[in-house]
């Protein structure tokens, strides 16, 4: 997985940052996005991040998600 590519979200993941929700439950489950990053790195400093796949899904709406809870849906080639 790379930035560029399409993901879609494939596990039960309840966010309360939704722009149409806000602070409300909201499941982001199959919803599609892109991956903008990830993170590896903080100002130029090595971190193991819990959730270090960035997905922006629409222009106000992204997350951060774990690697296991997207699936690649096309690579950008």
């Amino acid at each position: 997985m790379k930035v560029g590519d399409r993901v879609c979200i494939k596990k039960s993941v309840v966010v309360y940052h939704h722009p149409g929700n806000r602070n409300q439950p909201f499941d982001v489950k199959d919803m599609e996005g892109e991956v903008v990053a990830i993170v590896h790195e903080w100002h130029g400093r090595p971190v193991s991040a819990n959730l270090p796949v960035l997905v922006q899904f629409d222009k106000k709406f992204r997350a951060h998600l774990k690697e296991d809870e997207v699936e690649l849906v096309s690579s950008e080639a």
